[in-house]
C-alpha cells in the first residue's frame, strides 16, 4: 500500500522543519504545504521539493479538501482554534503542533497514542512538555508524584514570533499536560529565554516532589524513559545524575537538535516536530490498515 498523504499548514520555522522530517518517513508522504506570505521561505522551499503550495491560509484546505488525508497545524494557538472547527467539518485528521489544547495531549514517549480510539484532532502539549513530561510520568510510575515544577530554558534565537505569542499558552497547556499526561497531582510551568551568544542547547529542569521516595527505582526508570525519548529524539540526554533530596528528586535534561532545518542548538523546536512525526506516523499506519 501507497504512503498516507499529508499537509503542512503553516509555512514558519516549525512547519519546515517538519516537512524535512516527515520526508524521511516510511508512511507519510508530503503532499502539500499551506500557508499565508507568498514569499515566505518554507513555501519556497516547498515548491522546490515538488510539493502543492496555497497561500491563502486555510481557505486553500477549504477548497482543496483532498489534497491530504493527515493535517499537521503548525500556526499558532489563536489560529488552530479556527482551522480545528473547519478541519473538523471536513472530517480530516489533524495533529496540532499549537499550545491551543483543542484535542488529547499527546507524548509518544508516554504511550498516550491510542491508535484503537477514533480521533481527529490531537494535541502535542508544547515544547518544554514533551521534553519534561515524559520525566514526571516516569517518577510518577513508581514515586506518585504529588507536584512537579518544570523550568525550560531555551535559546531566545530559537523563539520565533510563534513561541513569543504564545508564552501565556505554553505555560497554562504544559501546566495541564503535566497533570494530565505526567500524573502529577499539580504541575507548574516556567519558560525562560536566554539571551546567551553563542546560544545554548535547550535545557530542562524538572522538580518532583513524590510520596514513596524510592531513589534505585526513580533513577532506573528515568533512564528507560530517556531512551524511548531517544528513539525519535536522539539528542535528548540526561545532564547528570538525578538529584534527591528529602522528597524531592531533581532531573536536569539537555535536548540537542537534529539539525534538519534547525540550528542544533534549537532542540526546542526539533522535539516538538520530531514528537509530532512520530505521533503522525502511528495515525498513518491505522489509516493504511483501515483502508
Amino acid at each position: 500500500m501507497g504512503k498516507v498523504k499529508a499537509a503542512i499548514i503553516g509555512s514558519g520555522n516549525i512547519g519546515t522543519d517538519l516537512m524535512y522530517k516527515l520526508e524521511k518517513s516510511d508512511v507519510i508522504e508530503v503532499a502539500a504545504m499551506v500557508g499565508i506570505e507568498p514569499d515566505s521561505e518554507g513555501l519556497k522551499r516547498a515548491k522546490e521539493r515538488g510539493y502543492q503550495i496555497y497561500s491563502n491560509g486555510i481557505q486553500g484546505v477549504i477548497d482543496n479538501p483532498d489534497i491530504a488525508d493527515i493535517f499537521f497545524d503548525a500556526t499558532s494557538a489563536k489560529a488552530h482554534i479556527n482551522h480545528a472547527k473547519i478541519l473538523k467539518d471536513l472530517g480530516k485528521m489533524v495533529i496540532d503542533l499549537t499550545p491551543a489544547a483543542v484535542g488529547p495531549f499527546f507524548s509518544p514517549a508516554v504511550g498516550a497514542t491510542d491508535t484503537e480510539k477514533e480521533y481527529k484532532n490531537v494535541n502535542m502539549i508544547t515544547c518544554g512538555g514533551q521534553a519534561t513530561i515524559p520525566m514526571v510520568y516516569a517518577v510518577n510510575q513508581v514515586a506518585d508524584v504529588s507536584y512537579a515544577e518544570i523550568v525550560a530554558t531555551i535559546a531566545s534565537l530559537s523563539a520565533g514570533p510563534g513561541t513569543r505569542a504564545n508564552i501565556d499558552e505554553f505555560t497554562i497547556t504544559t501546566r495541564r499536560g503535566i497533570e494530565e499526561v505526567g500524573g502529577a497531582d499539580k504541575g507548574k510551568a516556567v519558560i525562560i529565554l536566554n539571551p546567551a551568544d553563542p546560544p545554548i542547547m535547550m535545557r530542562d529542569t524538572i522538580y518532583c516532589e513524590v510520596k514513596h521516595m524510592d531513589e534505585e527505582k526513580i533513577t532506573q526508570s528515568i533512564k528507560e524513559m530517556v531512551k524511548k525519548v531517544q528513539s525519535y529524539v536522539p539528542g535528548y540526554r540526561l545532564k547528570q545524575e538525578p538529584l534527591f533530596d528529602d522528597n524531592m528528586v531533581t532531573i536536569f535534561i539537555e535536548v540537542e537538535g537534529a539539525g534538519d532545518y534547525f540550528p542544533t542548538y534549537a532542540g526546542n523546536l526539533d522535539i516538538m516536530t520530531a514528537a509530532a512525526t512520530k505521533v503522525g506516523e502511528d495515525f498513518a499506519r491505522k489509516i493504511k490498515v483501515v483502508s
